[in-house]
């Protein structure tokens, strides 16, 4: 772990990355933006290199890497610096009557030094587009990269100081221990995605500095496919969601309620997606990944043994982390598959009397970070909108909400807290600092005490 020859430990980096925003460089908007530019120029001129390590760690196709990855993250810095003058000016705000002549502003300044823990999912994209927003708001940072994926670890380790101001931004690599050791230091911020086991861990670190956190994990996300759904088109979007990256997408459809009437056509038309996406056989098909490492793939041979009948793919091979794309039916509630985030190319279907029962089954559980409706009646997805809580909702589509840069990206309950993208991203490693300005010339006593006889009277009147 370094980000110098020198600077070894988490305790060295915190202090150096601590130093560089107490210079007080960060704060101003010309750093800010050359910042952004240069990220942008590292995705543009080290392009080859991302793909590369996103490649060895997760079998991501190319165009695939580029799009969800590369350009994804380009979209974020584009916005950033088209509004930051905007993001970064004073907000004035009305001041009553009873307080005039006065005049007060909203004032968003950094909050310090932050620290940034990324997953190994989009393991580039989920630590840079928190980075863009840090560097937006006029923070320094630390970002540790997620170890699992460690060649895009490495990539990142390499590159960031070629292009950032290494006084201010600084990449920690490392496991388990290091990761402890950077969250037992005093950040102004955290921002961690990710499970959430590990982020009580994180929540209960931040609590010993009372430093404020993001947390963006996952949970069970549904796809709700209503009688009145276009069924063809719900499935190809469905499976395009979940089979994406493999499976291993926060967002990623988990599982699918369908009106009864329609379970076994929507069956049919995802095998047909499925084939038409990948062929007879998509373990040689390029443009499908491979689960992440040893581990995670015995989790989802497990849950695949125990999950239900398999319509549809069901084929493993071990040596080469390969699942394939694998729709279930038949499958128990209780079951494993069903208690769990599945993150994996495996997609249960389960029939439902109707849209209330398809609402009740959502709402028995834990608040999830994504929520897909799919009905060609507006009143019916208003409704499940309405009656149901989730981190973000899209009608008739799957995960692409994520990449609309104004819409707040986040959880709620147990599937997170706190957003970001866009402005929201700017405004999660800010701080809305209120300042109220008074003359001296004026000075009306109404407000000093003794408050006997007019000023009583007048205070009553006016407040």
């Amino acid at each position: 772990m370094s980000i110098d020859k020198q600077v070894v430990t988490p305790a060295d980096i915190a202090k150096q990355v601590r130093g560089g925003f107490d210079s007080g460089r960060t704060r101003l908007l010309e750093w800010r933006a050359s910042q952004l530019r240069r990220l942008r120029a590292l995705l543009i001129e080290r392009e080859t290199e991302l793909l590369d390590a996103l490649a060895s760690d997760l079998g991501k196709p190319a165009i695939e890497s580029y799009v969800t990855e590369v350009a994804f993250t380009r979209a974020e810095i584009d916005l950033a610096l088209a509004n930051l003058d905007t993001w970064m000016s004073p907000e004035k705000v009305t001041v009553p009557l009873t307080q005039q002549p006065a005049k007060a502003r909203i004032v968003r300044e950094p909050l310090g030094a932050v620290l940034i823990i990324g997953p190994w999912n989009y393991p580039i994209q989920l630590v840079l587009a928190p980075l863009v927003a840090a560097i937006a708001a006029g923070n320094a940072a630390v970002i540790k990269p997620s170890e699992v994926a460690p060649a895009s670890s490495r990539a990142l380790a390499q590159l960031i100081p070629e292009y950032l101001d290494p006084e201010c931004i600084a990449v920690a690599e490392g496991g388990v221990a290091e990761t402890t050791a950077l969250l037992a230091e005093r950040w102004d911020h955290i921002f961690y995605t990710g499970n959430g086991t590990v982020g009580r861990v994180v929540l209960e670190a931040a609590a010993k500095h009372l430093t404020p956190v993001t947390l963006e994990l996952g949970g069970k996300s549904p796809a709700i496919v209503d009688r009145h759904a276009n069924v063809a088109v719900a499935a190809k979007r469905i499976a395009w969601g979940k089979f994406i990256n493999a499976g291993q997408t926060c967002v990623a459809p988990d599982y699918v309620l369908v009106d009864r009437t329609l379970e076994r056509p929507l069956l049919d038309a995802l095998a047909s997606a499925v084939h038409a996406f990948y062929g007879d056989n998509p373990r040689s098909n390029p443009d499908y990944g491979r689960i992440i490492n040893d581990h995670h793939f015995t989790r989802l041979h497990g849950l695949l043994e125990t999950g239900g009948v398999a319509v549809v793919g069901g084929v493993t091979d071990a040596a080469d982390r390969y699942i394939a794309p694998t729709v279930l039916t038949e499958v128990v509630h209780a079951a494993p598959i069903m208690c769990e985030e599945i993150f994996g190319p495996l997609l249960p279907v389960i029939p439902v009397d109707d849209v209330d029962a398809a609402v009740d089954f959502v709402n028995a559980r834990e608040k999830p970070l994504a929520l897909y409706v799919f009905s060609e009646a507006d009143s019916v997805a208003e409704r499940i909108i309405e009656t149901t809580s989730a981190g973000g909702v899209a009608v008739n589509a799957t995960v692409l909400h994520v990449a609309v840069p104004g819409l707040p990206f986040g959880g709620v309950g147990a599937s997170g807290t706190g957003t970001y993208h866009g402005r929201a991203g700017f405004e999660t490693f800010s701080h809305a600092k209120s300042v109220l300005n008074r003359p001296t010339r004026l000075d009306v006593p109404v407000m000093y005490p003794p408050y006997r006889g007019w000023k009583q009277k007048l205070l009553r009147r006016l407040l």
